[in-house]
């Protein structure tokens, strides 16, 4: 019970929400332990670019508005799966490999899985911003989590490219990942567009099933 209620909580105080604390420390320690193990070490400050950019946003947001708890979680869910991949490049994470010879997989996926975590993980708190901190309808705020999750997509692909092919030649087969998959720019995008629709209609889903239960509890 005091977790339910930790994790739908909104506190305004970050030295007392010893949950942030948690998720901090978990994503810096593991944050640390890519960097320190890593096989390229180049390779690494690139696919951490974004990365310290949304650190940075999540650091200066908190002193107005916080995400709940549940967003939180989330958010450190996905960027330590992210970084995880940073720490031996995507294409040969050692967990991609044992999911690949578990499912006798003609490549390794580790990639896919964070490309679906990115849309699935990140569009609850997406929703969250447009709800209650833009205060728009909540239509709107189902939708534009889906929508923004496919426009980024996107961008991070052109950012591959122009990374891959015009800025850092040498670290780009190893940034890319595409493992000889020509598509694989386009199943990144349509993974990362399917988790987001998963998240939101899972969302909708539970509270339409609370909203029904509470009724009835009611009469």
């Amino acid at each position: 019970m005091k977790f339910t209620n930790a994790i739908s909580s909104n506190r305004t105080n970050f030295k007392s929400n010893y949950w942030l604390w948690i998720y901090s420390i978990i994503f810096a320690s593991i944050w640390i332990n890519t960097l320190i193990g890593t096989t390229d070490t180049n390779n690494w400050l690139l696919e951490n670019t974004l990365t310290f950019l949304f650190i940075i946003f999540l650091v200066i947001s908190i002193k107005r508005y916080q995400f709940s708890d549940l967003s939180y979680l989330l958010i450190c869910v996905y960027l330590c799966l992210h970084v995880y991949g940073s720490k031996y490049t995507y294409a040969d994470n050692p967990l991609g490999y044992w999911l690949q010879d578990t499912f006798n997989s003609s490549r390794n996926h580790y990639d896919r899985i964070v490309h679906f975590s990115f849309g699935f993980m990140l569009a609850y708190p997406m929703r969250e911003i447009f709800l209650k901190w833009f205060q728009y309808p909540k239509t709107i705020s189902w939708l534009l989590p889906i929508e923004i999750t496919l426009s980024v997509s996107g961008f991070y692909e052109l950012i591959e490219w122009a990374v891959a092919d015009v800025f850092f030649k040498a670290q780009g087969d190893a940034y890319l990942g595409t493992q000889g998959d020509i598509w694989d720019a386009q199943k990144d995008m349509f993974l990362a567009f399917i988790g987001a629709i998963l998240a939101t209609s899972i969302v909708s889903i539970i509270k339409k099933i609370f909203r029904i239960y509470d009724t009835s509890t009611i009469h």
